[in-house]
């Protein structure tokens, strides 16, 4: 029987898969393992084949020589790709050319820093060039002070060719300054390569646009949220059909992350939240015909679908992850509703460990809803002792908590470690229906802090739960949680940790990069005094407002880099704490931004975390 368990060391040494597509002759899965590397501080990368039926992966040092180039148009005679363009004066010594040891940033608007980078004039911008040695690149968003791929997180999938190689279509926020900042307005752009001209194929939508493919039989496709400034809209598939646009999933009440088409033309598959997990959904296209569209669930199970990469036959290749496993290659027969697992980047190392058990509870909430709740167990749990446990409250806010595999906030390994993991899917929580996602804005401190609360006293009630020993941690949006409930948890809690939280609502909409975020969850700036809703976000909803309640240790995590959520919200909330007398500690990670990624950085993190409950719980 295996009597190991997770460790923060063994967590860091755990390949990481990354999907990179299907061979050219279809008969592999081409992917790369990044294994962290704490000793020296980075992160090694490995690329492989792997047989799509099953077998022995093959370690390849050339993946060009694999995979069909997505960036090479289809006729074969250009190439697509992307730079950073110098495009506006920002430095000092762009406008002093003569004082080039200046260090000065000079902005007339705002997006002057986004995520964690400072805007220094230069733009992401899509070039095409012929595909033959020597040639020139041309630029087709050429002086325009735009980005795609969009920052922080584009890539070359914000670019693709049209099946005639005639035009480039790309994604693309063409705003600039106050109006970069408060809007989620991307539409996707074609470029006509003859003409030189480009038109806006999603000018009527007012929201984002984003991951564009085009179907087998050649329709446009992508992904659309309808309401600008609001980043957690319902994602919808839309197609591009004989001069109109057709949304498949209107009438679903639902949201899609990622989507594919069948080879035949026929389906979409999709990956969609629902109830704590991610799973795969298909949509038919019915084109010209009067059949009716229907979306259905095509799996179901404790566990994450997160990468659709092909199809086989009549298999389709996905990556898969649950909370006691990393992500892995598998393949899912479409007509045998079977699972092969192909990749074993892992196994053995978690054939070694006793692990973790996770279980569905379903707690009744103040407003008579039924909520899921995640419950992690540690592994060999003996429900004859007690057990001190966490409340974990998901960032977002309107993140899905499903069955995925963090390697900061991991559930395996706080149940290693000897603790109960309570994980409610509150209000916020995509994969529960719209009106369930969307309560949580504009309403922070209210139903959502009670879905909290619910949960973590009904398990309480449980004989193997130590009652006197419970603690409350989180990140982002869970970081506020923890900050709001320190001032109103009656003594439930004996100990708080806060990682890049948000604790004052006024200054957080002072400083953070997309205040497009802040106006929909506030509902509009704090000096609207008019705007009740805005002014509840800044006064009953606003941490800062408890501070005088907080009566418990509390440990509170900043990145120096975290423009998200900047630096400010945590040396308030841990000035307030000392101030107060209060036990507290303050763990300052100078280059890390909203999350945690340096392997010893991580460690460092990990360290303090277990070393903090051990202290006060």
């Amino acid at each position: 029987m295996a009597q190991d368990v997770m460790t923060p060391e063994l967590l860091w040494k755990l390949g990481r898969i990354t999907p990179l597509g299907i061979s050219k002759d279809e008969k592999n899965v081409v992917y790369k393992v990044e294994t962290p590397s704490v000793t020296e501080n980075k992160s090694d990368t490995t690329f492989y084949t792997l047989p799509i039926n099953g077998g022995n992966p093959s370690e390849i040092k050339d993946t060009a020589a694999v995979l069909k180039d997505k960036n090479i148009a289809p006729d074969g005679k250009y190439i697509l790709y992307h730079e950073e363009v110098k495009i506006d004066k920002v430095l000092g010594k762009d406008f002093y050319p003569e004082l080039d040891k200046s260090e000065v940033q000079i902005y007339d608007g705002l997006d002057y820093r986004h995520w964690d980078t400072w805007n220094e004039g230069k733009f992401n911008h899509v070039f095409y060039k012929e595909n033959k040695e020597g040639a020139v690149g041309i630029d087709i968003l050429k002086g325009e002070n735009f980005d795609s791929p969009q920052k922080p997180f584009g890539d070359d999938d914000d670019y693709i060719w049209s099946p005639d190689s005639k035009s480039i279509l790309y994604v693309c926020k063409k705003k600039i300054g106050t109006e970069y900042a408060t809007s989620t307005n991307t539409n996707i752009f074609e470029y006509n390569l003859e003409t030189g001209e480009t038109i806006n194929r999603t000018e009527e939508n007012q929201g984002y646009d984003t991951a564009p493919q085009f179907s087998p039989t050649g329709n446009l496709t992508w992904l659309q949220m309808k309401r600008d400034g609001y980043e957690a809209d319902k994602n919808d598939i839309i197609v591009s059909f004989e001069g109109m646009n057709r949304n498949l999933t209107a009438n679903w009440d639902g949201t899609v992350n990622h989507f594919i088409w069948s080879n035949d033309g026929q389906k979409i598959y999709f990956i969609a939240p629902i109830d704590g997990t991610k799973q795969l959904f298909e949509v038919n296209f019915p084109g010209r015909t009067k059949i009716t569209i229907n979306v259905n669930q095509i799996t179901n199970g404790d566990f994450d679908i997160n990468d659709l990469i092909g199809f086989s036959g009549d298999e389709i290749i996905i990556t898969r992850t649950d909370m006691n496993h990393a992500s892995e290659i598998f393949s899912f027969d479409l007509n045998k509703n079977s699972w092969k697992q192909l990749s074993n980047v892992n196994t053995t190392s978690y054939n070694s460990l006793a692990l973790s058990k996770t279980e569905r509870r379903y707690v009744t909430t103040t407003d008579g809803k039924k909520m899921l709740v995640w419950v992690i167990l540690p592994p060999n749990f003996d429900a004859s002792k007690k057990y001190p446990t966490l409340l974990f409250c998901q960032g977002g806010p309107q993140a899905p908590l499903t069955q995925g595999y963090s390697f900061r906030w991991n559930f395996q390994l706080m149940a290693a470690n000897g603790y109960i993991v309570v994980a409610p899917n509150r209000r916020g929580m995509q994969g529960h229906g719209v009106e369930w996602n969307e309560q949580i804005s504009k309403d922070w401190g209210g139903q959502v802090m009670d879905d909290y609360l619910s949960a973590i006293d009904d398990i309480t009630r449980e004989a193997y739960v130590d009652a006197a020993r419970l603690g409350c941690v989180g990140a982002s949006y869970g970081g506020y949680s923890v900050f709001y409930l320190a001032g109103i948890h009656n003594n439930r809690f004996k100990t708080f940790i806060a990682h890049d939280g948000v604790f004052n609502t006024q200054s957080m909409f002072g400083t953070t990069e997309e205040i497009f975020f802040c106006n929909w969850d506030f509902d509009g700036a704090y000096w609207e005094k008019d705007n009740t809703v805005a002014q509840k976000a800044y006064t009953t909803f606003n941490p800062i407002n408890s501070v005088e309640k907080w009566n418990k240790p509390i440990l509170i995590i900043q990145g120096g880099k975290d423009f998200r959520v900047p630096i400010g919200q945590g040396q308030e909330a841990f000035q307030a704490a000392q101030l107060r007398g209060i036990k507290s500690r303050f763990l300052y990670f100078p280059e890390e931004n909203h999350w945690v990624l340096k392997p010893q950085n991580a460690q460092v993190w990990q360290g303090e975390f277990f070393k903090w409950l051990k202290e006060t719980l």
